[in-house]
Formats: structure tokens, sequence, C-alpha cells
């Protein structure tokens, strides 16, 4: 799986790909589409805090990509053209249900709160790994939620994604100055709320995610027998990543950056679901020859 934000990505096998799409080739717009949807799901995800809506709007953005593919003229690279359409979509969409429950840290330290803790055996601590692993993962998606959108995007491509200064400007259309703002200004907000609050920065937080799961799952934030983070991955978004930071803004946020590195990379597909809704649409079916449903594979 290629890194569409290294530095050695290259978009001359993209455009191969979308010269083959725009003529027909389905193949071809499987690859592209497997090229980009993790990437573009990931980012959903930590975006949204919420699977179902991640999915949601993953379909959404690929099927919008697809249906313009014939518009793109190459006058700038594919990259570029395929993620502000992902962005500028993020960032104008209806606010979710999880956004609207999250407005602000002071909410979120309220829910916390709220949550009773209880301390759990270490033959509990073991039996239950998946699912305070799970309620970690939870709290720290409800943390970047309180985020604006747009330092909430700055903040998962330039912390967790590793995007530079120079790309991230670029995919997001603002100056370099205005980048590295934001991600300053994301970075003391939730790390200030993190240092205050979460055991996992400081040993004297009383916050601790093993004795919040027991009141994560009673509370319905996390389902012992329906995992929402915890699953579908092999690889953490660092390693898929593939690369550490040479330096940082404010070296004292490597630490904090390193334990939403550490989050699942999941990988779910995409493709057959989008295949299956534009198969609705006569002129884009007749375009890549969607009826066939030999011609689809089955990845």
């Amino acid at each position: 799986m290629q890194n569409p934000f290294s530095s050695n990505y290259r978009d001359k096998s993209d455009d191969e790909l979308i010269d083959s799409a725009v003529n027909g080739s389905v193949a071809a717009l499987e690859a592209l589409i497997y090229r980009h949807q993790h990437f573009i799901y990931n980012i959903a995800l930590k975006m949204m805090g919420n699977v179902q809506d991640a999915q949601d709007i993953t379909q959404e953005i690929l099927i919008k990509i697809i249906t313009k593919l014939s518009q793109f003229k190459k006058e700038s690279n594919f990259r570029t053209w395929l993620y502000r359409i992902t962005f500028n979509h993020f960032l104008q969409m209806k606010k979710s249900m999880s956004e609207l429950a999250t407005e602000s840290f002071e909410v979120v330290e309220k829910q916390l709160d709220s949550i009773p803790s209880q301390a759990l055996s270490l033959l509990e601590e073991s039996e239950m790994r998946d699912e305070i692993e799970e309620t970690k993962l939870a709290c720290m998606n409800g943390m970047l939620l309180c985020l604006e959108r747009d330092q909430r995007l700055v903040f998962i491509l330039g912390e967790l994604f590793n995007v530079n200064h120079d790309l991230g400007a670029n995919l997001l259309n603002i100056s370099k100055d205005n980048f590295r703002q934001k991600l300053s200004r994301a970075r003391k907000d939730l790390y200030n709320f993190m240092n205050k609050k979460c055991g996992l920065i400081r040993k004297d937080n009383p916050c601790r995610c093993s004795s919040k799961t027991k009141g994560f799952i009673l509370a319905g934030k996390v389902n012992p027998d329906n995992l929402q983070f915890n699953k579908d991955y092999l690889k953490t978004i660092q390693e898929v990543i593939g690369q550490k930071k040479d330096e940082y803004d404010d070296f004292v946020t490597e630490n904090y950056a390193v334990i939403f590195t550490k989050h699942p990379f999941q990988e779910k597909e995409h493709k057959q679901i989008i295949f299956n809704r534009l198969l609705n649409n006569e002129s884009l079916s007749n375009i890549f020859s969607l009826g066939d449903n030999d011609s689809i594979s089955k990845q």
C-alpha cells in the first residue's frame, strides 16, 4: 500500500490508471479506488469519530471522485485534485451526531467525570484487554472532535499522517503559515486537555482507560460484542506511514503524537458497495460497463 502523503509518491501511475478508467477500464477504476480508499476512510474516521459515518462519507467521496474523473484535466496533479475534493467534503458536510455530542473539551471532561471509575483486577485487565483498548480509542477519538473541523483536519494530516507543511498547505489550498498556525493551535488545545486529564500522559492524572472500561460498557460507548475502533486492521497508522518526523515544532509534542499514531489503520472494502451504487446510474454504468458483474472483482 503506497502512502499518498509520502515525499516519494509519484502521480504518474495515477495518471495511467485515470486514462484507462475514463476509456472504460473497470480494472483501472478498481485499482484507483483501492489505492486511495483506505487513506480517505481513516482520515474520515478520525474526522467523524464514528465508523458508520466514516464509511458513508468515504463512499460519497469516492463516488464524487469517480463521477468527476472525466473532468480531471491534469492541470494539477491527481493527488492534489483528489484530496482537495476529499477535504472540502469533510469541511462542508453537515455536523454529525458525534460532533454535536462533543462540542468542546469542557463537555468531554464532564462526560468522562460522569462515568464512574472502577479498578480492574489483573485477571480482568488480561481478559478485557480488547475492551480497554477500545475505550482508549473511543476516548481519544472523542477528544479530536473537540477541535474545530479545520483544526482537526490539519492535526490529523500533520500529526497523525506526517504530512509536511508544504504538502498540507497545498492539499488544503491554504498558506504554509496558516497550516502551521492551525496545527500549532490544535496541538496546544488538545495536548493541554490531555495533560490535564489523561493518565496516558501523566501518571498522576486519575483518568485511566482500564478503570473507565466497565463504565464505558455500561454507558453504551463500548460494545464488547461489536468493537468499532479496535478491529479491521493489520497495522497501525505509524506502520502504514512508514516514516518518522525528523523534527517537531515543539519536541515535547512527540510523546503525545506517538499515542495517536499507534492507533489502528483500518482497512475496510468500499469498492463493491460503490460499484453497486453506481449500477443505479445508467450513464456511468454504461461508461464503465458496470452491468457486467464478472468485470468487478471481489477483493
